[in-house]
Order: C-alpha cells, then structure tokens, then sequence
C-alpha cells in the first residue's frame, strides 16, 4: 500500500523559513511528485513539481524565488523548502506523488498525480 508522509509544517513568524519533508513507500520508485497546498475555504493549489530526474520543475506564479523543490530518490522523498514566508502562505500543504513519466507543464496539474498525502499545516503569523 502506497503512503505518503509530509513532515516539517509548523507556526513561524512572516518572513520566516520551513522545510517540509514527504517520504514515500510501498513502491519502489515514482515519477513525478510535487506539493499543493488548500487554504481554508479554498480550492486545493499547485506550489511546485518536480520531475524524477529533478531536471524539471514547474511553480506557482506566487512562489517563485521563495520556495524550491528538490527531492533523494534513494530514499523516495520529496522536500519543499520555504523561504520569506508570508501570512497568505498558511495553508494545508499536500505532498504527491505520480507513476507516470511526467513533466514540463504536466507538473501543474492534479490530475498527473495518482498518491496523496494527509497534508501538514504550515501557518505564517504577521
């Protein structure tokens, strides 16, 4: 059974920094994988993918220059390191996880994810 599970979300200050953690298992490998985050009341959003080789990556128009996806597949995890957080950052952040070989602009969607995590909570204070 494949499982996916974030770690690392917490409370900081704006401005602050936090490293999420997502580890992997029940498969061998995965193609692409990628974070999303659901604000309260909102629809759940793309930050950042990455494909397998780490070659490709895509982000939110919000987050660029401030967060960065990296990911060990020898230990089948993908991390998302936040910088220069902002109180519009808090939100429920989603790990994922594809077993196709995806990427580019496939990266942004959803729909090229097929294992989800529980989320971890990331809040930003003003």
């Amino acid at each position: 059974q494949v499982q996916l599970v974030e770690s690392g979300g917490g409370l900081v200050q704006a401005g602050g920094s936090l490293r999420l953690s997502c580890a992997a298992s029940g498969r061998t490998f995965f193609y692409a994988m990628g974070w999303f985050l659901q604000a309260p009341g909102k629809e759940r959003e793309f930050v950042a993918g990455i494909s397998r080789s780490g070659g490709s990556t895509r982000y939110a128009d919000s987050v660029k220059g401030r967060f960065t996806i990296s990911r060990d597949n020898a230990k089948n995890t993908v991390y998302l390191q936040l910088s220069s957080l902002k109180p519009e950052d808090t939100a429920v952040y989603y790990c994922a996880a594809g077993v196709r070989d995806y990427s580019g602009s496939r990266l942004l969607s959803a729909g090229s994810y097929d294992y989800w995590g529980q989320g971890t909570q990331v809040t930003v204070s003003s």
